[in-house]
């Protein structure tokens, strides 16, 4: 096996072992829903999404419920939305999207990990060319109809519709997510998860000593309590 495959199987191993920080992050979405929209999952579109994704990541009732009163609360932290895009090693781009009460402390945190690790972070924008925001929604394909489907959500914002590692993954335009999230629910299919990707236009392809450098780099970032998502053009495919 590759060492592209090892990374992939790690990553995976790592997110049931880190369930507590996948707890928060959800709990974070959460308070950045309702404090946009208000505590009502029925008008509230990003907060079912969120409530979508915490029952894939087995996150308890009790404790989503308690998120969303806490968020509706007038006491509770106001989460601001900052994302960061820096260089790794070897010419590989990052971007990071964070979820913080403390933008000095975020901002501090990520340069300092690019620092240590051979990279250096850049200005707002800097990598936009790199990546491209799509929608994302994982369905568990059991039952489901490939081509039926795919026919069935053109007229929703499909651009892609793949199976991959035992997951139906269903790709829409940034703008379209929305169209997709209501089309889906119309038709009572409840993905395993949803959420706004970057998807890289192009990817570098190392070696791999220098293909840890950079996952050393990622895995530091993404142990900060205020990061919620990295994004990176690294290639991960097994091909020689």
């Amino acid at each position: 096996m590759g060492r592209a495959f090892e990374f992939r199987k790690a990553r995976k191993m790592k997110r049931w072992d880190k369930m507590s920080k996948t707890f928060t992050k959800i709990g974070r979405e959460i308070s950045i829903s309702v404090k946009e929209n208000g505590p009502d999952p029925e008008n509230n579109a990003r907060l079912r999404v969120a409530i979508q994704n915490s029952k894939a990541a087995n996150m308890p009732k009790d404790r989503v419920e308690a998120a969303i009163k806490k968020a509706a609360g007038k006491d509770t932290a106001n989460y601001e939305e900052v994302v960061y895009e820096g260089m790794a090693p070897h010419g590989v781009g990052v971007v990071v999207e964070t979820a913080t009460d403390n933008p000095t402390r975020t901002v501090a945190n990520v340069r300092m990990y690019f620092n240590k690790n051979n990279g250096e972070l850049g200005k707002m924008g800097s990598l936009s060319y790199m990546f491209n925001r799509k929608g994302l929604f994982k369905l568990n394909p059991e039952g489901i109809n490939m081509e039926e489907l795919e026919f069935e959500l053109i007229d929703h914002g499909l651009e892609e519709l793949k199976l991959e590692d035992d997951e139906l993954l269903v790709y829409t335009a940034f703008e379209d997510f929305g169209l997709m999230q209501k089309a889906l629910e119309e038709k009572s299919i409840e993905p395993t998860s949803s959420e706004l990707v970057r998807v890289p236009t192009s990817t570098v392809k190392l070696d791999d000593e220098r293909f840890d450098e950079v996952i050393k780099l990622v895995d530091a970032i993404e142990e900060d309590d205020d990061v919620q998502n990295v994004f990176h053009n690294l290639d991960l495919s097994d091909e020689e």
